[in-house]
């Protein structure tokens, strides 16, 4: 078990309390027994410091045990959890400072009650190791987390992103493209672009780009079938990274795996300086309130205002994330991209997130999500109009949907297209907001009869609606619920 100094004297201590606890021994017993003072035993115990050589013989000869069993970074049993915790470094690569938590108040919450800490952790360990959760996607929920708690707005990046403008001269209408910010990586930042050589590293084919940092100058392979608006994000993230002054990063994200929660949070950091870069807030601010305030739903304008701002319609969605809470009031919103192949009935939400989280989509697994949200259903009209050769541009259409079990409204706005870099593989992504006052004061649009309403659930296995037409698997976890509900309600009336 790798651990690091302060984890080490947490390790110390927390054998040295529970060695004590079984000999029932209390704090002066053991002050007596072993000629130190009780305020040291306490910092002991509290990992606070690590005893020299002839204290811990002294602590050992009072507990009559030998040297090498209080030294050995081993844990009880009961105490394994935690071992685990710190072995996996999660306490020290996770700055739980982001969220609020003092790393130095946790490790001695987890000194003053290791027992019951200790259950606790095994409970949160056994419950992720069932849902297959590795410490990358716990790093990526808690980068979730992160962004959730800020309303996904970070002035302080918005800021950088305006000054690096301001910097440069660049005018307050002029939009960023591809060819602008690969210049400014070249000139300014000595980095040189190259196009993937698929022949050369085939494992390379899927991957949209890969940094090689070197001292002379950083190296970016770009995959050749990007588009323009596709490469143009990559560069500019690239810039956020050297702009921002973000040292441990991704080399790529095709890479699920990261070496720490700080490489995910920087490539968030560099991201959001790409999207504030390249769809400049003061120039979509007011062109939202003109969309908002149309009084039909006209999908073509919003894939217009896609392409004018030469992005892709995620880094759109995405964007919006970034202003409608602060700048329209409208704060229970999620984000979710669905991955499908053409032809098959399978769809992988391969990312989410929520704000002021309501009901919405969410990670499931080994459930069916519910074939009637607009997310799955405009990938399967993608996937149609490939096949009888009627695709010409990114399909966006809408959907008001109604959760059946909590009666929540949600406005759902879903963009398609083909992936660039996988055959047959189609992506959508969705923006939700939630249907209440604020929201129907500012979308105009929203009873334009032209948006279909349609009553939703999250998966199949939960649904009741048992007569739905689009349902692919039986009600299982909601038919459990049940019965476990009849054999309470039969339990209650034998003991009354």
């Amino acid at each position: 078990m790798a651990l690091n100094t302060d984890n080490v004297r947490l390790v110390f201590g927390l054998k040295l309390k529970q060695l004590r606890l079984d000999k029932g021994l209390s704090l002066n017993e053991l002050s007596q027994k072993s000629g130190l003072s009780i305020s040291y035993i306490n910092e002991i115990e509290k990992g606070k410091k690590y005893p020299k050589s002839d204290k811990i013989i002294a602590l050992a000869g009072a507990m009559d045990v030998d040297y090498d069993t209080l030294v050995s970074l081993k844990l009880s049993k009961r105490l394994e959890p935690i071992s685990e915790l710190l072995s996996s470094n999660i306490l020290t690569e996770l700055p739980l400072e982001l969220f609020g938590i003092d790393p130095a108040s946790l490790l001695e919450l987890l000194s003053d009650a290791p027992t019951k800490i200790s259950a606790f952790v095994g409970t949160l360990i056994e419950i992720a190791r069932n849902y297959n959760m590795s410490v990358e996607k716990f790093y990526f929920s808690a980068l979730r987390t992160y962004q959730e708690m800020h309303d996904n707005c970070f002035e302080d990046i918005e800021l950088e992103a305006e000054r690096f403008m301001e910097e440069r001269g660049i005018p307050a209408e002029k939009l960023l493209d591809e060819t602008y910010l690969a210049e400014v990586l070249k000139t300014e930042y000595n980095y040189k672009i190259e196009d993937i050589n698929e022949k050369l590293n085939p494992e390379f084919a899927s991957v949209r780009s890969l940094t090689i940092t070197r001292p002379q100058g950083n190296r970016l392979l770009v995959n050749v079938h990007l588009s323009s608006v596709q490469r143009a994000f990559i560069y500019g993230r690239e810039i956020g990274y050297v702009y921002l002054k973000l040292k441990n990063r991704l080399h790529t994200t095709a890479l699920v795996e990261a070496e720490s929660f700080e490489q995910l949070l920087n490539n968030f950091k560099a991201s959001y300086f790409a999207s504030a870069i390249i769809i400049k807030r003061s120039l979509l601010i007011p062109k939202l309130k003109d969309f908002f305030a149309l009084t039909t739903w006209q999908p073509e304008k919003l894939v217009a205002l896609v392409e004018e701002f030469n992005t892709t319609p995620e880094s759109f969605c995405y964007r919006l994330s970034n202003v409608l809470p602060t700048h329209f009031g409208i704060k229970q919103i999620f984000f979710s991209r669905f991955n499908n192949f053409a032809g098959q009935n399978l769809f992988e939400m391969t990312k989410e997130m929520h704000i002021s989280r309501k009901h919405n989509p969410h990670t499931v697994k080994d459930e069916h999500y519910c074939r009637r949200w607009i997310a799955l259903t405009v990938l399967n009209d993608l996937a149609e109009s490939i096949k009888n050769k009627t695709y010409f541009s990114t399909i966006c259409k809408a959907q008001k949907s109604r959760y059946i079990d909590t009666k929540d409204n949600y406005l759902i706005i879903s963009f398609a297209q083909p992936t660039a870099t996988t055959p047959n593989l189609n992506v959508s992504v969705s923006m939700g907001v939630y249907l209440d006052d604020q929201t129907s004061n500012t979308i105009k649009f929203l009873d334009d009869p032209a948006i279909p309403s349609r009553d939703v659930n999250e998966t199949c296995e939960r649904c009741s609606l048992f007569d739905c037409k689009e349902r692919i698997a039986a009600p299982v976890i909601l038919q459990k619920k049940h019965k476990n509900e009849e054999l309470r309600k039969a339990l209650r009336r034998l003991i009354n």
